[in-house]
């Protein structure tokens, strides 16, 4: 009986929170993949059955860009640097802006730290763009002539 009691808790609570029919509440409990189904039905607002949710699933599995490429630090094939030899979020030998970008996305950005982002604290290169560039040397020589 408890048993059957937090099944039909569970599939209110699917219901409820998603908006799904009955019948598509009791596939998403029953599914090895309910919680990123439910991610899916949370976040895009034209995935609303079941059906629609597995198809957007498996489009994202399906998507190369989803691929991974590097497993040490967990970049795919969409996160990679175009500027990096490797390519991955592993090491870099470029101006790190992709670097950068990802570290953020992920929370793992340090305000403090001296290679977050900007390249001349002076003027702000590469706080707003990876190709900024630096114009303290371009306006010093300027006032010089």
């Amino acid at each position: 009986m408890p048993k059957d009691h937090a099944r039909k808790k569970s599939l209110s609570t699917i219901k409820d929170s998603y908006g799904v029919k009955h019948t598509d509440a009791i596939a998403l409990l029953e599914s090895e993949d309910c919680e990123e189904l439910c991610d899916l039905l949370a976040t895009y607002s034209d995935v609303r059955t079941y059906q629609e949710a597995v198809t957007a699933l498996q489009n994202r599995r399906d998507d190369p860009r989803n691929q991974l490429l590097c497993e040490d630090c967990g970049w795919t094939v969409g996160d990679v640097c175009p500027e990096c030899a490797k390519g991955c979020g592993c090491e870099y030998s470029c101006s790190g802006w992709r670097h950068r970008e990802m570290r953020a996305a992920t929370g793992d950005y340090d305000e403090d730290d001296p290679d977050n982002g900007v390249y001349c604290h002076e003027c702000g290169a590469g706080s707003s763009s990876p190709y900024d560039e630096c114009v303290c040397d371009c306006d010093e020589e300027e006032a010089a002539a």
